[in-house]
């Protein structure tokens, strides 16, 4: 008897849970295992079924047709239905062992009873899909619209309409496949390309017209990577998949696109030959009607193309120049004096006919309102001019007296310095103003913001006189590009007039795999290797009026040795960054005793050496995005260093390194990465370290740390990115003492991963804010709060310029009411945003600024906006734009 055990349980207990299995809801566990053998079986056949259905649209897909949205979305619910039932099976044989007493109850009667509901009602939608019949599953694709992007010209073209007319008839030829434009710089080539390109935007959706229009600058740096890539982009591959497919497999994706196409091809500013086939274009015929024109400087090249009959594009005609000379001028100078209007045609034809030089000389002239400043500029001019017997005689004395004519010569060194930077590549305003300020061409012991000031005012200066021109903003930062005909006659200046030309070796772009020989180590002043593949610098030279060495972006460079930092007494600037194959940096840097720039960023450095702390003068330290860094100890011992970049820095931010921060106190700029709760409240803490800060990141910290966010005023913060934080609430610590903003500088928001957050209303104290991105906050509710903006005498957004909006299931509101949004240029909604149903738009938002564009991941999100009225509908609905990207 000692080996049973008593149980006792009541027998109505028994019977009522007999019951409950055998009737109602119990059904799902009684049928379980019958269910799961019926669903097993109709999977087969829907799966059977739906390959048929698969095979029966890419067949009619190989034909050009596109697959209904029917299908694709019968398709899409199959799939859906084989992963949920894949997660079913997993667990079948675990709970068919939880049944017992025949199967009629489980032991787990809940858990049980969930999973035969889940089988029972994945049963009947698979039944339902096997239902479905397609007898059409593609239909024909409508005709393609041109697709060609017009090009910006000014607005009045001068002497070019005979040459255009000519060019034009000669490409609407039928034997014309490809057409070369060549003539010397500056003669207006992509101008008369423009127009060109124009012309089919005319065409557009006519017999004559083009299926597809695409422009690439292609420049000295040919790489055929980038021409695929800029390619590639117009014709639809844009994925992270196909960036990474070998340049051959491009080709064939190109070629496989544009065989079918009657494409276009506008090349601008070829150097060499370019091989289209290995990029991957289509022999143009008059069978497939397709074009490719393209420009060059020389004639040779044309022929390399196949090109028989070259077209030169010539210096305008007398008459065309002074048209566009007194364009340039200004009829109110040309009035000032009865005789300013004689000399200024002298002045014109010195020019001969380059329209660069016409533009350049004409916008220097504009302000000149003497005839004594008229009669000097001709005397400068026919000084340089008289001998001219070559393209760059002719070319380069005119534009040096735009040179001459800039007022200092820190002014004009700031010119010849942006020389040293890649033919058409665009210059990062801020980055050349700190090479400004440490190679001393603008006093950087003054205070920070008069010195950079006094750079976007010497930037402004040299737009103006067109010796730069603006290269546009692009995340975030503002760009300058030099003319590569004004970079010859800087390189050809900053050599005294090729006097001594080995003052400047500028050799960016070039392909070089080693440093280039130079005649005379002890005559170059700046060197610039920008983008090239060297591997290894060993050499030792003597190079004692050496003062910037730009390196960066040298994707080979694996060592440099110790002997060549020996003989550079007098280097300011040493760039580096983006060498990313360098992983360490030789002892000896510790004799650059004169170095105050010196920039790592996006290198793999391992570790920094001792002697990096020796640099006493160093003013301008970089470090950002260097992911293999093992740490900066050490790092108060560089007394000069003014500014700090440690963002994206994969070394964790300790309260030792903190410390020593404090420890820098001439520090002015300060970029940081924050990963622990300690080390951001004492960092907020810090009066002089925020003082400093310009970027800030806060990462990973988790809502036990810091459950809200209290953020001080911070003058000088250009960017923040909060991130896979457990923040509950972020505001604003406000000093009533003050009246300006507490974020007057503020112009970059990006949010991403903070699922605690249910508003941002701390962003009223940004006036500036021209960027806010916010991603994957799932209980993110309204952006702009009312109940707490109750308190703030505010409109928000008057500078915004770009809104991205991600992967934000609970955003219900922007903002409550319309909004002015003058600088709104985009608008991004993306992934799972579907309550937000409301813009902040009406019919008078955005007057004052350039089209805002909506873009929208979603057809169904689109549907359901529901705009303020009518009018608002009408105004933005045609602007709204689908587009699918790939996270």
């Amino acid at each position: 008897m000692g080996n049973l055990c008593g149980i006792e349980i009541s027998c109505n207990q028994v019977l009522n849970r007999v019951g409950s299995c055998l009737c109602g809801k119990g059904n799902h566990i009684l049928n379980l295992e019958k269910n799961l053998e019926a669903l097993e079986k109709a999977i087969g056949v829907l799966k059977a079924k739906r390959d048929d259905v698969l095979t029966k649209v890419q067949r009619e897909e190989a034909k050009g047709q596109r697959r209904l949205n029917e299908v694709q979305v019968w398709l899409t619910s199959v799939q859906t239905i084989e992963n949920q039932f894949d997660d079913l099976n997993n667990t079948r044989t675990m709970e068919l062992r939880r049944l017992c007493l025949f199967g009629i109850c489980s032991k787990k009667f809940k858990s049980s009873f969930r999973y035969g509901r889940r089988v029972s009602q994945m049963l009947k939608d698979v039944e339902n899909l096997k239902n479905g019949v397609f007898e059409v599953v593609a239909v024909e694709l409508p005709a393609l619209r041109c697709v060609v992007e017009e090009r910006p010209l000014q607005p009045v073209i001068f002497g070019q309409e005979t040459m255009l007319e000519k060019a034009w008839n000669h490409l609407m030829d039928d034997e014309t496949g490809i057409m070369g434009l060549y003539g010397m710089g500056g003669v207006g080539k992509t101008t008369l390309l423009k127009q060109i390109n124009n012309k089919f935007v005319d065409l557009c959706d006519t017999k004559d017209g083009a299926e597809i229009v695409i422009w690439v600058v292609v420049s000295g740096d040919l790489q055929v990577h980038k021409i695929q890539h800029r390619i590639g982009n117009k014709i639809g591959y844009k994925g992270v998949e196909w960036k990474k497919r070998k340049e051959a497999q491009k080709a064939l994706d190109i070629f496989n696109f544009l065989s079918k196409k009657r494409f276009m091809l506008l090349l601008d500013d070829i150097w060499r030959k370019v091989d289209l086939t290995e990029i991957g274009i289509p022999n143009p015929t008059s069978q497939n009607g397709c074009k490719i024109v393209f420009t060059t400087r020389y004639l040779g090249v044309c022929t390399s193309m196949g090109v028989h009959e070259p077209m030169e594009v010539r210096c305008l005609s007398t008459n065309d120049a002074w048209d566009l000379f007194k364009k340039k001028v200004g009829q109110n100078t040309l009035d000032l004096h009865p005789d300013i209007p004689k000399i200024a045609r002298k002045v014109a034809g010195a020019c001969r006919g380059l329209p660069l030089a016409l533009n350049v000389i004409g916008e220097t002239m504009s302000w000149k309102k003497t005839t004594q400043q008229w009669y000097h500029a001709v005397d400068v001019l026919e000084t340089y001019a008289a001998d001219f017997t070559d393209v760059k005689e002719k070319i380069l004395p005119i534009l040096k007296y735009s040179y001459d004519n800039l007022e200092g010569d820190n002014v004009k060194s700031c010119f010849l310095y942006c020389s040293l930077f890649s033919e058409d590549t665009l210059i990062d305003k801020e980055r050349v103003i700190d090479y400004w300020i440490c190679e001393g061409f603008i006093d950087g012991y003054e205070s920070k913001e008069r010195a950079v000031n006094q750079g976007y005012e010497i930037l402004g200066t040299l737009v103006c006189a067109s010796l730069l021109q603006e290269g546009g903003k692009y995340d975030n930062k503002s760009y300058v590009r030099m003319h590569d005909v004004v970079r010859e006659m800087a390189l050809w200046i900053a050599s005294d007039l090729e006097k001594h030309k080995g003052s400047y070796i500028v050799r960016a772009g070039k392909g070089l795999n080693e440093v280039p020989k130079v005649k005379n180590w002890k005559l170059v002043s700046r060197m610039s290797l920008v983008n090239n593949k060297i591997e290894g610098i060993h050499e030792s030279h003597e190079c004692p009026k050496l003062t910037t060495l730009l390196l960066q972006n040298n994707s080979c460079l694996v060592r440099i040795s110790g002997e060549f930092f020996r003989s550079m007494p007098r280097l300011v600037v040493l760039d580096l960054s983006w060498n990313v194959d360098l992983k360490a940096l030789p002892e000896q840097i510790s004799e650059l005793v004169s170095l105050r720039y010196l920039d790592l960023s996006e290198s793999n450095i391992v570790s920094l050496p001792v002697g990096l702390q020796k640099l006493k003068r160093l003013m301008h330290l970089n470090l950002e995005s260097m992911l293999c860094l093992d740490g900066v100890s050490g790092i108060s011992n560089l007394s000069s260093l003014k500014k700090l970049k440690l963002l994206n820095f994969i070394m964790w931010l300790t309260i030792s390194l903190l410390e020593e921060l404090e420890r820098l106190e001439h520090l002015e700029v300060l970029t940081i990465e924050i990963t622990s709760s300690s080390v951001l409240k004492q960092l907020l803490c810090s009066h002089r370290l925020v003082r400093c800060l310009q970027k800030l990141s806060i990462k990973y910290i988790e809502e036990e740390s810091v459950r809200v966010l209290t953020l001080p005023s911070i003058e000088n913060l250009r960017e923040v990115f909060i991130g896979g934080c457990g923040i509950r609430e972020i505001m604003i610590e406000r000093n009533t003492m003050l009246t300006s903003p507490c974020l007057p500088h503020l112009s970059k928001v990006l949010i991403a991963g903070c699922n605690g957050l249910k508003d941002l209303t701390w962003l009223l104290f940004a006036p500036n804010l021209t960027h806010l991105s916010v991603w994957n906050s799932s209980e993110l509710e309204e952006i702009i709060s009312q109940e707490k903006a109750a308190t703030v005498d505010t409109v928000p957004f008057r500078k915004l310029e770009y809104l991205h909006l991600w992967d934000l299931p609970e955003l219900m509101s922007i903002y409550w009411s319309s909004l002015p949004f003058p600088y709104l240029n985009l608008i991004n909604v993306q992934n799972d945003c579907q309550k937000l149903r409301k813009l902040p738009l009406d019919s008078q938002s955005c007057v004052a600024g350039e089209e805002l564009v909506i873009e929208y991941g979603d057809e169904e999100w689109k549907e359901k906006v529901e705009w303020a009225d009518e009018a608002t509908r009408l105004r933005f609905l045609p602007s709204c734009k689908l587009v699918l990207y790939d996270v």
